[in-house]
């Protein structure tokens, strides 16, 4: 049963993702194509508070799906984590006569989201944006694909120096607390070895694996490591290695927020549409406090709080992979 929802805000909140600007686009177009309204919020929660919004038209999102960032900006709103911040947050979404809002981000934003539809009954769906993959509910993220391949470049890069050298390079990744984009980029860029937050791994087993690549004579060896990790960032695991191994010529690169921009590969574009024509045929069949994913390639509606506090496991197969490519 279709809803009566005819007016719709649409925000992009926390840290920004490549294809963020996909899922504006077809959350517009979407819209439209079902004969409703949609009003961009900018600068995420802050803008619904200070009534930062403007109607979309197909005009709007003109050539911005092969572009990186969110061109609606993004913030983390400190205000809107307060009670009398989410009430002015709804007085100008009553202001602009809205039905319902659409939020794509991660697990800060849809937290906020689910609190602000719990408080005022508003119809909210969520749209995976974050490049960390660590949201349940959806096999990937938006962004997770693109800065997978962002760091596996940079990888490959720094192979070819750390092979005319003969050089250990640690290389650390981002992900917070989740280590996907770490055990993708190891797997892609032949890394060694990887260390992610999720898996204990102690100096002297990472040193037994160097020293193990050592006898076999490799000429430059790789260490991903998950910025999040139990060991502490690149530089302090490549410290304690070097007090070891005194003998490699050691060097540290922190990829950073690289990994959070530039173009987003055609797979971050597909799925960001699939997502954001999902939301919009959510709502339009009632749903709501949902996050829109893809599992199995087929959509999948997850309530928002499971979609945060299920925590996504990493591929054991993976891991195995891993550990027979890195002799």
């Amino acid at each position: 049963m279709t809803s009566k929802i005819k007016r719709i805000g649409v925000l992009t909140s926390g840290g920004d993702a490549p294809g963020m600007n996909a899922a504006i686009r077809a959350v517009v177009r979407a819209s439209i194509y079902y004969d409703l309204e949609i009003f961009g919020i900018y600068k995420g929660y802050d803008g619904l508070i200070s009534g930062n919004i403007e109607q979309l038209f197909v005009r709007s999102v003109s050539n911005i799906l092969s572009r990186g960032g969110t061109f609606l900006l993004s913030a983390r709103s400190q205000e809107f984590r307060t009670k009398e911040g989410r009430e002015k947050a709804y007085e100008n979404f009553k202001k602009f006569d809205l039905d319902a809002l659409v939020v794509i981000g991660g697990d800060g934003s849809f937290t906020g989201a689910d609190i602000f539809s719990e408080e005022f009954d508003v119809p909210v769906i969520g749209i995976p944006g974050t490049i960390d993959n660590d949201l349940a509910g959806t096999d990937f993220t938006i962004g997770f694909d693109t800065a997978c391949n962002t760091a596996t470049e940079a990888i490959d890069k720094i192979r070819d120096t750390a092979s005319s050298h003969e050089r250990l390079f640690f290389v650390e990744v981002m992900g917070r607390d989740a280590g996907f984009i770490a055990v993708n980029s190891a797997i892609g860029g032949g890394a060694v070895a990887m260390i992610v937050p999720e898996h204990s791994w102690s100096i002297d087993q990472l040193i037994a694996r160097l020293r193990k690549g050592a006898a076999n004579q490799k000429a430059s060896n790789i260490v991903i490591i998950a910025e999040g990790c139990q060991l502490g960032n690149a530089y302090a695991v490549a410290d304690q290695v070097k007090e070891k191994l005194d003998y490699f010529d050691i060097r540290v690169t922190v990829l950073g927020h690289l990994q959070r921009g530039g173009s987003p590969t055609t797979m971050d574009r597909v799925l960001a549409s699939r997502l954001g024509v999902a939301a919009i045929e959510g709502l339009r069949d009632g749903k709501s406090k949902v996050m829109v994913g893809v599992v199995n390639n087929h959509v999948a509606y997850t309530h928002i709080h499971e979609a945060i506090k299920t925590e996504k496991k990493l591929d054991p197969e993976e891991f195995r992979v891993a550990k027979i490519l890195s002799i």
